[in-house]
């Protein structure tokens, strides 16, 4: 839901709409001073993502896009405003704090996979658990189960040059999984994949979605991507300037749509 910066401060949740919401920005501003100019990246932004909702966020090349996903992670401050995620003030977390609330609540998919060449797939998928203290019994485990889950069990032991495109996409969203995250983050997901792969990663993200309840935020400039979302947010110059709902054929594959 979207709204004007003085009709959401009116349009406060009830309790129930509340507890359905994973994310909530309010007023979000953001600038960038780069000591000549200065950006208005986020110009009071206001979002609300439902738990177990897939968004797709759009709009042209340095709207905003990517400024607003970082700093609804908390990858990024912000200037002004409010971000509650899974109920906490992410902006009043020290830098530690947030860092440790991204790890145990967040997961992230990039478009260029960022997986350790050296390390083989389970490897890549367990690193997070044991980076934050997970034994290696369980983080392993736990490992095996996240690659089940994107249906790549049988290429656990394979290093990313052994893999496709998009089964390295797959042990990407793996690793974002392996922690059972309350929200996964995707920054053009699927911009470096061919249409196949690219629909076969929304393939998987709907069954995440649909059988998991998992929530998706995802930036692309893909409208085929978008349409498999349950809903879009159009950027324009740091602002949201519309959402549209899709409501027919919502997260079906590719072949049935």
């Amino acid at each position: 839901m979207t709204t004007s910066m003085e009709e959401e401060r009116v349009a406060q949740p009830t309790t129930g709409e509340a507890e359905d919401l994973i994310v909530r920005a309010t007023d979000v501003a953001k600038t960038y001073d780069t000591g000549r100019i200065k950006v208005r990246a986020l110009r009071g932004i206001n979002l609300s993502v439902k738990r177990a909702e897939i968004i797709a966020i759009m709009g042209p090349s340095g709207c905003g896009k990517t400024t607003l996903l970082n700093c609804l992670s908390g990858l990024d401050s912000i200037d002004f405003g409010t971000i509650l995620v899974d109920g906490s003030d992410i902006n009043r977390l020290s830098d530690n704090q947030k860092t440790d609330f991204r790890a145990r609540r967040m997961g992230f998919v990039f478009q260029f996979y960022n997986l350790l060449p050296v390390l083989s797939a389970i490897e890549n998928v367990e690193l997070p658990l044991l980076v934050s203290g997970t034994s290696a019994r369980e983080a392993r485990k736990r490992a095996y189960a996240a690659l089940e889950q994107v249906h790549l069990t049988e290429w656990a032991d394979h290093r990313p040059a052994e893999l496709s495109g998009g089964q390295r996409q797959r042990v990407t969203v793996a690793r974002a999984l392996v922690n059972d995250p309350a929200i996964v983050w995707g920054d053009e997901p699927t911009g470096d994949l061919d249409s196949t792969n690219a629909q076969e990663i929304m393939d998987l993200v709907c069954d995440l979605n649909r059988n998991g309840g998992q929530t998706f935020v995802l930036v692309t400039h893909d409208a085929k991507i978008a349409a498999r979302a349950n809903r879009v947010v159009y950027m324009v110059d740091g602002l949201i300037v519309d959402e549209k709902i899709n409501t027919d054929n919502l997260c079906q594959p590719q072949d049935q749509a």
